[in-house]
């Protein structure tokens, strides 16, 4: 069956550029996929690296400003421990200046050790042996350490101290009985936090903040003397659980609108440390690879798409010629009905088909009357014209999708009904001759006859019976005096008019 197997052929060229298209964009979302994976993948390891990176940043700082807070708090509680001892109250002030400051730590960056009375009177000034009077009972780290015994070591916020702006250390002094006797104090100048901070190989946008436990910020790089001494417990838009201890932050901070990656180390100390970097500095190499690759990508996307679509139009378009090659070999030129081929091979599948389900066939032969004679009388001009007007009777007639007119030779058609009893078809018959009757005025007088067969295909039937049914039925038709329909019924032919 060549036409099956053609229409069969033009369904896969089709399915094949449907599936070419189909696996073509599979595979570059697939691809896509794949790549946004791992861009993601290098997205989060750009950030965990940075993470790490400032957490050894954050723990180096942290311990460098643990190390000389304890350091300096070492002499304070020695400075303490020695005042109450009875015996320091009656040694000249040379003695006792060495006795409580000898093992005092000193540091460019150290303030000198004072002791304030329960008054808070300056009494002993390791930068001194006679100071000069001075009361610090308003300051906070003298009235924190008066009114909360279980102080212990107190930083206070921010402040200009002694002509420099530092923080001022505090321990409370008591006696043998509890009672409190006096504060002795300490500072560390911002210089300190300066040169530290100075050693550092930072980038712009780059911030370092060192802040007490309730949240107070006691040092800040980039300097800003607004932000030194801010509590962020008053922002109402940072909350504590945005930045928790030993963990990590992405996005807007409490103090400026840039977006970084912020790093809080764990300290048990009265401070810790926040280290932040610009997300864009983060994930500027990351982004960098990411257009590169984006790039790359889209041009392979955009080919392979474009190839995909120009191999699909020419499947397309190989299917389409096909079919037109198809059209071309199955229909007839003149008539544009299907042509002879065409016919045997759909009235072989459909006598198959209505073999399996019991279905009838019918078949309608059609001839036109007194055509030979016509056609030596006219020319063959107008012999054509005649044919063409007959073929457009029987498309006009038969209109069911299933239906297969066509020429079957010269001036004889055929007109194939599946599914359709001999009534139905002798009716069909009649309409076709009837609209070529009525087609036919002037000198263009023609008229049909037709012979109308319809059979239920048995065992050992084949469709050529079915067909020289109907063209006996014919042949009845033209010694009946032609114009006229005539209806052969199987397995005797018995012709009716």
């Amino acid at each position: 069956m060549p036409f099956r197997r053609g229409h069969d052929a033009r369904r896969r060229w089709r399915l094949s550029a449907k599936l070419l298209v189909v696996a073509s964009v599979a595979t570059v979302l697939g691809f896509s996929a794949v790549c946004a994976g791992v861009m993601f993948d290098m997205r989060r390891g750009e950030e965990q690296l940075a993470r790490r990176t400032l957490e050894n940043l954050a723990s180096g700082i942290e311990a460098d400003i643990s190390r000389n807070i304890e350091l300096y708090d070492l002499s304070l509680r020695a400075v303490a421990s020695n005042l109450e001892m009875p015996e320091i109250r009656n040694v000249s002030k040379e003695l006792r200046q060495l006795i409580l400051f000898d093992h005092a730590a000193t540091a460019k960056h150290f303030g000198a050790i004072q002791v304030f009375d329960s008054k808070g009177d300056l009494t002993i000034d390791a930068a001194s042996l006679d100071p000069q009077p001075e009361n610090r009972s308003d300051e906070e780290y003298f009235t924190v350490q008066r009114d909360h015994p279980d102080a212990g070591l107190y930083i206070s916020r921010p402040m200009l101290h002694r002509g420099a702006y530092a923080i001022v250390l505090s321990r409370r002094i008591v006696g043998e009985d509890g009672r409190f006797l006096g504060v002795v104090v300490g500072s560390i100048r911002f210089s300190y936090f300066h040169d530290l901070f100075g050693r550092l190989n930072l980038v712009p946008g780059d911030t370092i903040t060192v802040l007490r436990n309730d949240r107070t910020i006691i040092m800040r790089t980039p300097f800003d003397l607004d932000v030194i001494g801010k509590n962020l417990a008053d922002e109402l838009d940072w909350k504590s659980e945005n930045l928790k201890i030993g963990g990590a932050f992405s996005g807007k901070g409490p103090v400026d609108d840039t977006a970084r990656l912020y790093v809080r180390r764990s300290s048990s100390g009265p401070l810790y440390v926040v280290v932040g970097k610009p997300l864009e500095a983060v994930f500027n190499l990351w982004r960098t690879e990411a257009i590169r690759i984006g790039a790359i990508m889209g041009f392979l996307v955009l080919f392979v798409l474009s190839a995909t679509l120009v191999l699909a139009r020419e499947i397309v378009r190989r299917g389409n010629a096909e079919d037109k090659l198809e059209e071309l070999a199955t229909t007839d030129a003149l008539t544009g009905l299907k042509n002879r081929r065409k016919f045997d091979a759909e009235i072989d599948r459909e006598w198959r088909r209505a073999s399996r389900y019991g279905q009838p066939v019918a078949l309608l032969m059609i001839d036109a009357d007194h055509f030979k004679a016509y056609n030596d009388t006219y020319g063959h001009q107008a012999g054509d014209q005649v044919l063409v007007g007959i073929a457009i009777c029987i498309s006009d007639a038969v209109r069911r999708a299933g239906d297969c007119p066509a020429r079957f030779g010269g001036e004889e058609f055929a007109v194939l009904l599946p599914n359709m009893t001999a009534l139905e078809a002798f009716n069909l018959a009649e309409t076709i001759r009837g609209k070529v009757q009525q087609w036919c005025e002037g000198e263009l007088i023609t008229t049909v006859s037709i012979g109308v067969a319809s059979m239920r295909p048995l065992a050992g039937q084949q469709w050529s019976d079915l067909i020289e049914a109907a063209d006996k039925a014919l042949y009845a038709a033209k010694a009946n005096g032609r114009n006229q329909s005539v209806l052969a019924t199987a397995p005797k032919i018995a012709l009716v008019a």
